[in-house]
């Protein structure tokens, strides 16, 4: 993981496997909607996730989940929009994975519903 990019790209992998073992089928990678674009798009029973990845080095910067900001919010929820109308009204939800590199080791989190507030 000697790059930014290169720990994006890991964390994106290990997320789809992480979500995937808790029973996710994935959609897609880097999906597309217009102009922007979801990290990870799932889907688990009747609702379609769109999957936000984070991932950090460690803490020094505060927590991953902490760099999705309004605007990547507001983005986020344009293209919830357009997916929603797309599946013809499936629930869908916004989620963060984060990936937090440790002293040992790294830890994966599934915050659900992390993008609604």
């Amino acid at each position: 993981m000697s790059s930014d990019r290169g720990l994006g790209r890991r964390g994106e992998g290990l997320a789809v496997a992480f979500l995937a073992a808790k029973g996710y089928t994935v959609l897609g990678r880097n999906v597309r909607v217009g102009r922007w674009e979801a990290d990870v798009l799932a889907r688990r029973g009747d609702t379609v996730v769109l999957v936000e990845v984070k991932a950090r080095r460690g803490r020094a910067t505060g927590f991953p989940e902490e760099a999705v900001g309004a605007a990547k919010r507001r983005r986020l929820l344009a293209v919830a929009a357009r997916v929603a109308a797309a599946a013809g009204g499936a629930d869908v939800r916004l989620d963060v994975v984060t990936v937090l590199r440790g002293d040992r080791e790294l830890v994966l989190r599934h915050l659900r519903g992390a993008l609604w507030a």
